[in-house]
């Protein structure tokens, strides 16, 4: 099974320079957590709404003014869409994380795999099964 057949389609991006109430907004419109920071050409980074409430309210910043590119996840981690499902699941053992934007062939985001989507769509238990022991016991979680 390949990234494509289980990854969801519907990917929002937002701008580095949007600001984290822009963010917030957007993440409650679209009842979404993450979001791909994209400048147009590449993918940035991702901003949860983790990031938000860690990095930025309970650091004192001001929702309103502070831009997304201050508090993002630069380390963002992605796959292709034609990669296999046990690549994803693989990559993200190896990565520690829980999700993976997934490109197009022009670098574009063309959706996000999560590790829900994978024991859901793929029905491989013990795969997925390590790869949540392993993303769990690692610290920091992203």
């Amino acid at each position: 099974m390949q990234v494509h057949e289980v990854m969801s389609r519907q990917v929002e991006t937002i701008s580095p320079e949007a600001t984290l109430r822009e963010a917030a907004r957007k993440m409650k419109d679209l009842d979404a957590g993450p979001l791909p920071v994209f400048d147009g050409r590449v993918v940035l980074g991702m901003l949860t709404d983790r990031d938000i409430v860690i990095r930025a309210i309970a650091e004192g910043l001001d929702p309103a003014s502070t831009p997304v590119r201050d508090v993002m996840t630069e380390d963002v981690v992605s796959c292709r869409m034609d990669q296999s499902a046990e690549q994803a699941a693989q990559l993200m053992r190896e990565s520690e994380v829980r999700r993976l934007v997934v490109l197009g062939s022009d670098d574009r985001p063309v959706g996000i795999v999560s590790l829900g989507d994978l024991a859901t769509m793929t029905h491989d238990a013990p795969e997925v099964g390590e790869t949540l022991e392993q993303i769990s016991s690692a610290e920091p979680q992203r």
